[in-house]
């Protein structure tokens, strides 16, 4: 054998080598990047979510805004990249406790009685005006003693929680989407599909609630969000009791 085939043999032995070793490695991160994903999303290969769905507080009839149904897909493509199956139930359907399975909860509690049980167990420090009358306050929340009014269209606000009842290993979070307007859940979904991997950094296997702000959805749609502060603490405390309507001092 020549110096040259001796080279060119060589030569195709070492880029063989490489490109398995630089499959090997891709393939390595990309499977430590999804026990990642699954770990914070408490969904493991094969493993149950639920999907609750809200109704349309809009429409006496039964159904779904259309931007809670953007939700819901957003939701869907994350739920089948971890490898898992969702179950999609209405809001007054699911009659289950939480923690046998991830839990996706989509829209306030004006439009979704699941949500108000969640937050009445795990975020007494939250209040959510759900008036139907027109008024300033229309939609406004009050976490601790901060008032978040919405401006439609303009400024609008959402709550993003990842939340667990127990301290057992296999509790399943409920993940909360709880927006002054439908919009404004589909901008929370995507926050957490674009976000996920820095909050799982951040938080691990922990509960959090954000505040984010939807910023002139009338013209750029559920994409320009910020984050406005996290009130994991203040939406965990329970608020005072208001005081009775009525009420006089006795002279």
């Amino acid at each position: 054998m020549s110096d040259d085939v001796r080279n060119i043999v060589l030569g195709v032995v070492a880029a063989g080598i490489s490109a398995v070793l630089g499959w090997i490695a891709r393939t390595y991160l990309w499977k430590r990047k999804l026990r990642r994903k699954q770990t914070f999303f408490g969904m493991p290969e094969n493993s149950e979510s639920l999907l609750v769905v809200n109704r349309d507080p809009a429409t006496a009839e039964p159904a779904v805004h259309r931007f809670d149904v953007f939700a819901l897909l957003e939701l869907s493509a994350l739920i089948k990249d971890c490898g898992a199956h969702a179950q999609v139930v209405t809001q007054d359907a699911a009659h289950q406790g939480f923690g046998e399975r991830t839990e996706f909860c989509v829209g306030g509690p004006g439009s979704n009685r699941r949500m108000v049980a969640h937050m009445a167990a795990m975020l007494p420090g939250v209040r959510v005006n759900v008036d139907p009358e027109p008024g300033p306050d229309r939609g406004a929340f009050q976490i601790g003693p901060e008032r978040y009014r919405m401006d439609p269209g303009v400024t609008e606000y959402v709550l993003l929680a990842r939340l667990t009842a127990g301290e057992r290993r296999e509790m399943r979070p409920v993940f909360l989407f709880c927006g002054q307007r439908a919009i404004t859940n589909q901008a929370a979904t995507r926050y957490l599909a674009r976000n996920h991997e820095r909050l799982a950094r951040k938080y691990g296997s922990n509960s959090f609630v954000l505040l984010l702000k939807v910023i002139n959805s009338q013209a750029y749609g559920p994409d320009v969000v910020e984050l406005v502060e996290e009130v994991t603490k203040a939406a965990q405390t329970p608020l005072p009791a208001p005081a009775p309507r009525g009420s006089h001092r006795a002279d």
